[in-house]
């Protein structure tokens, strides 16, 4: 059978993609010993993406061919805005990390990175650029959230629910969408578009291994 085109990006990052869905980080998360300064570090980092990702996710959905491809992007839409916004307040006040403080926190560079890309293809990208970028973010965090959903320590809501919210069937169905979208992009876009899809997604792919190793700098 024929490599659909979602398959054939992550082959193009080769083991960059294992490197990110077997970090560290998961595994130590999972298990809840993950250190709560590298937790909280990466949590910070990773709220300052929340803005962009609702645009990119926004664009997505307004770009989308068709009323059936936006209504599950904007069920998705709702969760990003609702609860997963709720585990980031609740988990800022458990680590005594509020508002001001916050503030004070300079951008990492590759939150910087990260931002950018979102932005720059919200405003400039096609709907498979756009998506490229979806399917990184949610598809290598479905893949490490699966992974370690089994051995998930069920303790503190810090670590646990931050696994839950990246597998299940849920975001298996969420991720499944975006690259059902993505795949079908590939079937109409000529090649000058699938390579700058491929130069999305590669992009995305470098941005997350490097947020993952950002966390454990001192």
């Amino acid at each position: 059978m024929a490599k659909t085109f979602t398959e054939e990006l992550r082959e193009a990052a080769g083991d960059q993609w294992d490197r990110v869905i077997n970090h560290k980080f998961a595994t130590e998360l999972a298990k809840g010993d993950i250190d709560r300064n590298v937790l909280k570090k990466y949590l910070i980092q990773d709220h300052r993406f929340l803005d962009a990702f609702v645009v990119l996710l926004a664009s997505a959905i307004a770009k989308a061919r068709s009323l059936d491809d936006r209504i599950e992007g904007c069920q998705f839409l709702g969760l990003i805005t609702g609860k997963e916004n709720t585990y980031f307040e609740r988990s800022f006040e458990v680590l005594g990390c509020d508002k001001e403080e916050r503030a004070k926190i300079p951008d990492q560079e590759v939150t910087k990175g990260f931002v950018n890309l979102m932005r720059e293809v919200s405003s400039e990208g096609t709907l498979g650029e756009i998506l490229s970028v979806l399917v990184v973010a949610e598809w290598s965090y479905l893949s490490w959230g699966e992974k370690v959903l089994p051995i998930t320590n069920r303790d503190d809501f810090l670590t646990y629910e931050w696994v839950d919210l990246h597998s299940g069937d849920y975001f298996n169905g969420v991720v499944a969408y975006l690259r059902g979208l993505l795949d079908k992009e590939g079937t109409l876009i000529d090649d000058a578009g699938k390579e700058k899809c491929k130069a999305a997604f590669l992009r995305a792919i470098q941005l997350e291994e490097d947020f993952f190793e950002m966390a454990y700098t001192a």
